[in-house]
């Protein structure tokens, strides 16, 4: 196995810096795992590519036992399908993307299943499903304490269900969740009170999806689920580690960065800034933590520079050094380079495109 140095010296010779970096080991192992948790949790599990934006990765999570995918973006399912996967759930609203046709004609080659928290979104759906000439499928978003888009009461929930099965352009396939991680009581009294309103109408929901990588602490709690959706933990990111859920060496992405000045004792410049991590804090110090110097912090940024603060640290980085950083938030990260430097056993493997990076419609 290389040393770090080498791999340090290969990345600057080959690529420059900032380089994103994706240990392909540390990958299989949180693929495993993911897979695990679902399959002891009795789940499928339908892993969301907003956080790697591949179709490598995602077969591999395929591969390894994942029923299909979440996609974020209508962009993202196209390159998708394009690359074979078929099984995909839109988890949001996805109005502009239907207004513009673009779902119509997704919808042609593959049944897609989207998601809904309003008629506004069924009415364009349906019309999609009609240009397409197969109906859409949809899964109703429900809202149980994030407060960002879902309805809020499961008499909503079974008011759209049935806007759905009136309509012969759409079908009926279920409730979407996003708990909080306090909210999953919640969360069952909803799904109770919905599934006895919609057997009155001869609903059986055949998916009960749940998701988010934090609320694997909470994984088959909820009686009734049928799949659940994460994202994060194929690369693990500092809101992982924050959240519990990950620790250090499980953060499969790292920004290889160059320390390009250090104009005073206590501080110094990144060769990365606001276009390599993102102004994302997360709720954390900083905006990445630093491996060879943890208690340095990258307390500003402008588009292309990080600025540390280095009072904190006993040895303090040099001009010229390359140094690792894990992202607060790797999702927006991953959407900000072309393409990642897959590394196995400390040596550069191979070079993987983001295929679907930038695809916001």
């Amino acid at each position: 196995m290389a040393t770090t140095d080498v791999l340090k010296q290969e990345i600057i010779e080959r690529f420059g810096t900032p380089c994103a970096v994706m240990d392909l080991d540390v990958v299989d192992r949180n693929i495993k795992r993911l897979q695990s948790l679902c399959d002891e949790a009795g789940l499928a599990n339908r892993p969301h590519i907003k956080t790697h934006k591949s179709t490598f990765l995602a077969k591999r999570q395929i591969k390894a036992g994942a029923v299909g995918i979440t996609c974020q973006k209508l962009g993202e399912a196209e390159v998708m399908v394009d690359a074979g996967i078929e099984d995909i759930l839109i988890a949001t609203n996805i109005i502009g993307a239907a207004r513009s046709g673009k779902l119509a004609k997704l919808q042609e080659r593959v049944p897609l299943k989207v998601c809904a928290d309003n008629p506004v979104s069924l009415e364009t759906y349906a019309e999609a499903g009609r240009s397409a000439g197969r109906p859409v499928r949809v899964l109703i978003e429900c809202d149980t304490g994030q407060r960002r888009s879902g309805v809020e009461t499961p008499n909503e929930a079974i008011t759209l269900a049935k806007i759905v099965c009136d309509d012969p352009w759409l079908e009926f396939a279920g409730l979407m969740f996003y708990p909080p991680l306090d909210g999953w009581p919640a969360t069952q009294s909803f799904l109770d009170t919905a599934k006895d309103g919609l057997a009155s109408l001869n609903l059986i929901p055949e998916i009960i999806s749940t998701g988010g990588t934090p609320n694997l602490k909470n994984i088959g709690t909820l009686d009734g689920a049928t799949e659940h959706r994460s994202g994060t933990l194929i690369f693990n990111d500092r809101m992982m580690i924050a959240a519990g859920v990950a620790e250090v060496q499980d953060c499969a992405l790292r920004i290889f960065t160059s320390v390009v000045s250090r104009a005073s004792d206590n501080r110094g410049i990144l060769d990365a800034g606001s276009k390599t991590f993102t102004s994302d804090l997360g709720g954390l110090e900083g905006y990445g933590l630093i491996l060879e110097h943890p208690t340095a912090q990258i307390h500003k940024m402008a588009e292309e520079h990080g600025f540390l603060e280095l009072s904190e640290c006993d040895k303090r980085p040099e001009i010229g050094d390359i140094v690792r950083v894990i992202p607060n938030h790797v999702c927006v990260v991953v959407n900000m380079f072309d393409q990642l430097v897959v590394v196995n056993e400390n040596r550069i493997a191979d070079v993987l495109s983001v295929e679907a990076r930038g695809l916001l419609v």
